[in-house]
């Protein structure tokens, strides 16, 4: 018996399908300009991992009768002779962080999916997602960019929490960060710089006003949570990671369209809602708690705008949904 793909199948796959387009556009435009062997070498890993994705999506697809996502297109959404964007230490750095993302997102399927082919599939996906974390972590600390997290002392015994000032303040003092919060706080500046970088070259280069005025603001806001938790692990005496703004060339020529710069942008902040998302439950200090929560409406409401966007100029496609019920039985 033909086994039918189960809602979360689909959605899966679907994400999966227009992340891969997506990711070739981008990833083509890194390869076609890398003047460092080894980042080209890791470039075309992660650009073979997608494609191979695609064919295999595709396939499926059709043999589903599921109509297959336009997505993104190298022809459509990429200039291929556009001059370079970005540096490839910076696409080094960008590899990196879409590995864990990958690497989040097999994770997460593979606790979804039941289908031997489609369980076969994220498992490859899991795997090329931690192959190229291990080629970019490698090349980063051969460069020196890689930057590691603080060292902090190691604890003399084990204990238990025996006050509520762990969770509270007491008197006006907060007890010292634990490792995990100063973790968080140390991702999310990281995700913030990343984004920030991407941001920037994106402005340069997006051609609608109302897009490029959206990419601005998000420059604003990217610098401005990380200038935030910077400040509470500086207040701690604990080194905030750096910012890679100079990896953004000169150029203003189009590079990627508008479209795509949309999809990536919105992608990153989805990722970003679940950071801090995570970032919360791992911070049982209440100040860093609320400090998270106050800052995820602003980013909900960023994505919301760029969503509206998306809308306006028929750039967002539909996910697979449900069928509409209340339609249905009045014959709409």
């Amino acid at each position: 018996m033909k086994l039918r793909l189960t809602s979360a199948e689909m959605s899966m796959l679907w994400a999966q399908y227009m992340n891969d387009t997506a990711s070739v556009c981008v990833l083509s435009h890194f390869s076609q300009k890398a003047e460092d062997e080894e980042a080209a070498s890791i470039i075309q890993y992660a650009l073979t991992g997608s494609k191979s994705n695609i064919a295999f999506l595709q396939e499926l697809f059709m043999k589903e009768n599921f109509p297959v996502p336009h997505g993104f297109k190298e022809e459509e959404d990429v200039q291929a002779d556009s001059p370079r964007l970005f540096s490839d230490t910076y696409a080094t750095i960008y590899l990196r962080n879409m590995s864990l993302l990958g690497m989040t997102a097999g994770s997460v399927s593979l606790g979804l999916v039941t289908r031997p082919d489609i369980v076969r599939f994220f498992k490859n996906v899991l795997k090329t997602s931690v192959g190229l974390q291990d080629l970019t972590r490698d090349l980063m600390l051969k460069e020196g960019t890689y930057i590691k997290l603080p060292y902090i002392s190691t604890p003399d015994e084990g204990d238990c929490v025996d006050k509520q000032r762990f969770l509270s303040d007491f008197f006006g003092e907060k007890r010292p960060l634990t490792a995990l919060e100063i973790t968080m706080l140390f991702n999310n500046i990281q995700t913030n710089s990343i984004g920030k970088t991407l941001i920037i070259g994106f402005a340069q280069t997006a051609q609608d006003s109302e897009v490029k005025q959206y990419f601005l603001r998000g420059r604003k806001i990217a610098q401005k949570h990380i200038d935030i938790f910077s400040d509470i692990l500086k207040k701690e005496d604990l080194p905030a990671p750096m910012t890679w703004d100079t990896a953004v060339s000169d150029t203003t020529e189009p590079v990627f369209s508008d479209k795509l710069m949309m999809f990536h942008v919105s992608a990153m902040i989805a990722s970003g809602i679940g950071n801090y998302g995570a970032s919360m439950s791992g911070s049982p200090r209440y100040d860093l708690g609320f400090r998270y929560a106050s800052l995820i409406p602003e980013i909900a409401l960023y994505a919301e705008d760029g969503a509206n966007i998306m809308i306006k100029n028929s750039w967002l496609e539909e996910p697979p949904q449900s069928d509409p019920r209340e339609r249905l039985i009045k014959g709409e």
